[in-house]
Formats: C-alpha cells, structure tokens, sequence
C-alpha cells in the first residue's frame, strides 16, 4: 500500500505569554492511499493542531511531516500553498464559500489558481457538482442554498483538482441531525470512488463512518484502531 500521510514523532509547540504550550508531543501516524481516518479527541487535545500541519497550514516545532512522499516540514510559505491547492481538498464546518459568488464559481476557484483555462475550469467544475447532486443549483449563491447543500459545494470544491486527501473539519457541525447522515453517506460514496479521507470530529457517531479512528489525548495519539 501507498503511504500518502507519514507523520514522524511531530511536536508543535506555542508560547502563550511566558507558558509554553505543548500541542502535539511526538506524534507518530501512517495513512495509506485510499482510507478514511477519523480523528477524535476533547477539547485541547491537539486535534486541530495536527489537521493543520496534515493540511499544510502550519509547520511543526519538531519531527518530520511527509505527504506523497515530499517532506513538507520545512517547506516554505509559498510552497506550502502550491501543495495546499494541488494534494489537499479541504472541507469546513463553516463552508468558507465566497458568498458573491455562484455554486460553480466557488467550486471553479481551486482552478483558477492550478492555472486551467477556462474551458477546463467549467467542464471539472460542472462535472464534480453533478457528482454531489448539485447541477440545478449551480447558478444559486450561497444564501440561496440550505447548509446541506453549502456543504456540497464546499465538497464539490475540494474534489475539484483531483486531491490527495480530502481533509474535512467537523463537516458536520453546523447541520442538523438529518443533513449530517447526508453528507456523511455523501463522503461514503467519495471514499468508495478511490479517495483518501481524514475527518476530524468530536461525534462519535460521525467518526463511525470512518474505517479507522485516531484518538488523541494531550498531544498523543491514546488508541489508533480499525473500525
């Protein structure tokens, strides 16, 4: 199997006023091409901290992150976000979609920066909102659509250049029950079509829909088991 994810004894650390706060301590984890992880943890367990190194929006202190076998621990700001746009879809609780823009503009905007003509940007884009169900409210503005059809488009988006991993962050947090088992069948049926997926979340329920759950307490992976 294909390691996509190699984290290796990662720290991070911060500096509140004059405390040093130790997020992550040593974290070791391996996730091969095509699973679907669910990472769990309370408050302050370093849950977040590690979604942002995996997603590349932040570095660590100490120990090695490696992802489809570049190591981007030390990588810069700029080539940090050229991995972002082409190896990583992300995916909100909050949505994070443009709201002046339309569901297949938004959906579009990851290629505008890969720097695809248009006539690509339209037909990938038009194409994946089909796969969320979406076509008939591709010309609706976010405030025209329900949260559960936001969070498709937001879903949409990050499959949009072909990503590594889809990283998807408490996707459910801001949705009803219903729309939650929605999405979350939604992202049962992107894992079954070959893509590799890590969830964070703090549902139980939500994280059984991953093949494998990650508990963190304290900084520290607690338990890594198969579902």
């Amino acid at each position: 199997m294909q390691e996509v994810i190699l984290c290796n004894e990662l720290a991070k650390h911060y500096k509140v006023g004059t405390q040093i706060v130790k997020a992550l301590r040593s974290v070791s984890l391996t996730i091969f091409r095509g699973e679907y992880v669910a990472i769990m943890g309370p408050s302050g367990s370093g849950k977040s901290t590690l979604m942002n190194i995996i997603g590349c929006l932040d570095s660590p202190t100490g120990g090695q992150y490696i992802l489809n076998d570049k190591d981007v621990s030390r990588l810069t700001d700029d080539k940090l976000a050229e991995i972002r746009n082409q190896e990583i879809g992300f995916v909100f609780q909050t949505f994070n979609l443009l709201p002046r823009y339309t569901a297949l503009e938004n959906v579009m905007l990851p290629l505008v920066y890969a720097k695809k003509n248009k006539q690509q940007r339209l037909l990938r884009a038009e194409e994946v909102l089909e796969s969320v169900g979406l076509t008939d409210r591709k010309s609706h503005k976010p405030n025209e659509l329900s949260g559960g059809q936001r969070q498709r488009v937001a879903i949409a988006r990050a499959l949009v250049n072909h990503p590594s991993i889809i990283l998807a962050d408490e996707p459910t947090g801001n949705l009803d029950s219903k729309t939650s088992v929605d999405i979350m069948n939604l992202f049962t049926e992107i894992h079954k079509s070959g893509n590799t997926i890590v969830l964070v979340t703090h549902e139980e329920d939500i994280a059984h829909f991953a093949k494998r759950i990650i508990r963190l307490r304290d900084g520290m992976i607690e338990s890594d088991k198969t579902n």
